[in-house]
C-alpha cells in the first residue's frame, strides 16, 4: 500500500497564486483554503465589516481608501442616473457580492448587471448570486499589484463580463478593456463611454478625476 504525498506548499506560493497580494491582506482566519462563503458573509455583514473577496478558499481582504471611494461613489451616481431612468438593470457598489462561479466570489467596485442576466429579471434574494456583471469597475489602490489585477480581469471575461473598467487615481487614468488582450487607456482630457454595454453613456474624465480636486 503506498501512500500519496501532498506537494509542499509554502506561503510564497499561496500569495503567488493570488497575484502577489501583500501578506497583510490575507486572513489567516479561518486558515487559508478552508475559507468558505459563510465566512465571507459574517465578515462583510459584521458589527466591523471587512471587505474581502473569497479566492481559492481564502479570503483576501480588499483594499479601499477613502478618494477610491470617493470615486466609485461618484461613477455610481452618475451610472445610476443613466440606468434607471431607462430600466436597464441593476447597480452594486464595493460592498456587492457576486460569485462568478463557485469557490470564487469578487467584490467589484461598481458592477452594472443587466436585467437579462437576472433571473426572472427580479433582484436575487440571496447574499451572493452567482451572476457576472456586465460592466466590472475596480478603482486601484496602491496595494493592487498588477498581477492581481490580471488575474481578475481573466476571471471576469471568463465569467462573461463584457466591459472591464480600471480606474487609477494616482494617474487619473481608467483603462478601459473589451476582451482580455483588448484595452485603450483614457487621460483626463478623454472621453469614457459605456460602448455597447451601456449605449449612450458618456463621461469627461475631467468631471470624474475633478472630484478629488473639490475643496470647501
Amino acid at each position: 500500500m503506498t501512500t500519496l504525498e501532498l506537494p509542499v506548499r509554502k506561503l510564497a506560493d499561496l500569495l503567488r497564486d493570488l497575484g502577489d497580494v501583500p501578506a497583510d491582506r490575507i486572513l489567516m482566519t479561518p486558515p487559508p483554503g478552508t475559507a468558505t462563503e459563510a465566512d465571507l458573509l459574517r465578515l462583510v455583514d459584521g458589527v466591523d465589516p471587512v471587505l474581502c473577496e473569497l479566492v481559492d478558499g481564502t479570503l483576501v481582504e480588499k483594499p479601499m481608501g477613502l478618494r477610491e471611494s470617493l470615486l466609485g461613489i461618484f461613477l455610481a451616481s452618475l451610472l445610476r442616473e443613466f440606468v434607471v431612468p431607462r430600466n436597464l438593470g441593476i447597480l452594486t457598489g464595493s460592498d456587492g457580492t457576486l460569485r462568478l462561479w463557485q469557490g470564487l466570489v469578487r467584490l467589484p467596485d461598481v458592477a452594472f448587471i443587466s436585467w437579462d442576466r437576472l433571473p426572472g429579471r427580479r433582484i436575487p434574494k440571496e447574499p451572493i448570486p452567482e451572476l457576472a456583471p456586465d460592466l466590472a469597475v475596480e478603482v486601484l489602490s496602491a496595494s493592487n499589484t498588477r498581477a492581481e489585477m490580471t488575474r481578475k480581469r481573466r476571471e471576469y471575461f471568463k465569467a462573461g463580463v463584457q466591459l472591464v473598467w480600471e480606474i487609477d487615481p494616482e494617474a487619473r487614468a481608467v483603462t478601459v478593456y473589451t476582451a482580455l488582450e483588448k484595452f485603450a487607456t483614457l487621460r483626463e482630457s478623454d472621453i469614457l463611454d459605456g460602448g455597447s454595454v451601456l449605449p449612450g453613456f458618456t463621461l469627461p474624465l475631467s468631471k470624474l478625476f475633478g472630484e478629488l480636486d473639490r475643496h470647501g
